[in-house]
């Protein structure tokens, strides 16, 4: 066993149950330059000029830069005035791909100014070989930080960084 393994494992067993709720983890997979371009196809769209909001609904794909999210439906909420995109809310089994990172989750909202991605019910989060599971993942896109809460559990080979 390595001794970061080792250092890893004795801080799990001694951190209080408070501590093991909650996990910090590393997210530079899924780093994005918040500042691209925005694209979303789906089989549908709706439009609503008064709330200033779209509904796209069946088979969402969005895309920017390097990462994809898929979703039932994503609601996408305008920014004051039209310019630009405030936030999407991703609903119906949501997918967040990086190149190396992968997160499954119930629904998701990101606020594309902040970077901040939240994914909530049963999340499931994949990095190489080592899985985290958890109930809330937060993620700062433009720092490649993050936390998992809620039941979190993590699985991991020995050997991989965890």
């Amino acid at each position: 066993m390595s001794n970061a393994l080792r250092a890893f494992l004795i801080a799990a067993l001694l951190a209080s149950p408070a501590a093991a709720q909650q996990a910090g983890v590393r997210f530079g997979g899924l780093q994005q330059d918040t500042s691209l371009p925005v694209e979303v196809t789906s089989d549908n769209l709706s439009v609503d000029q008064a709330s200033g909001g779209a509904l796209f609904t069946g088979n969402v794909l969005v895309i920017q830069g390097e990462m994809r999210m898929t979703a039932g439906a994503i609601r996408v909420e305008y920014a004051e005035g039209g310019q630009g995109i405030q936030s999407l809310h991703a609903t119906g089994g949501v997918t967040l791909v990086s190149p190396t990172d992968a997160a499954e989750a119930s629904e998701a909202v990101y606020t594309i100014d902040s970077g901040n991605v939240v994914m909530t019910g049963n999340v499931l989060l994949t990095q190489g070989a080592a899985t985290i599971t958890g109930q809330t993942l937060s993620v700062n896109l433009k720092d490649g930080t993050g936390a998992m809460s809620g039941g979190v559990k993590t699985i991991f080979a020995p050997g991989a960084r965890p």
